[in-house]
């Protein structure tokens, strides 16, 4: 059993570092961070909140509140409105990284998933949001006792 969490493990963690540096390495031909791809895919086309924006990252909201300072100083985000419930929107130069971002996932999800089926792929999808939400159950209500 450890040898199958190991394996799922080391694939989650090796995919993740691979989505950072991805992340990292197109956002700095944009000169943004790479942290801020994720933000500019979830502001895309919506007005949110920072309480929102905290939710469709999963996300904290010290984390949220700097990258939205960050993406404001850059000219790629407005805040209408003072408190932590206003809304914000990306500005033109927003939208066009946002663009750009989902132009570059698409290519990259495209490479990535070479040499699936289309069958394969819905189970790929079906299995991790499965594992996602099981997990998420049992952070919720803990790990049962060892018998």
């Amino acid at each position: 059993m450890i040898e199958r969490f190991e394996q799922f493990t080391g694939a989650i963690s090796a995919i993740y570092r691979y989505i950072q540096k991805l992340e990292r390495e197109e956002m700095s031909k944009y000169g943004l961070k790479g942290a801020f791809a994720q933000y500019l895919l979830a502001m895309d086309g919506r007005e949110v909140t920072a309480a929102e924006l905290c939710e469709l990252c999963e996300k904290d909201k010290a984390a949220v509140s700097r990258v939205v300072t960050e993406m404001e100083e850059k000219g790629l985000v407005v805040r209408r409105g003072s408190s932590y419930r206003a809304v914000l929107q990306l500005t033109e130069a927003g939208q066009q990284a946002a663009a750009f971002v989902r132009r570059r996932a698409v290519a990259a999800v495209e490479l990535a998933g070479g040499g699936l089926e289309e069958g394969q792929r819905k189970a790929l999808y079906e299995a991790l949001e499965h594992v996602a939400g099981r997990l998420q159950e049992i952070c919720r209500s803990g790990l049962p006792e060892e018998p």
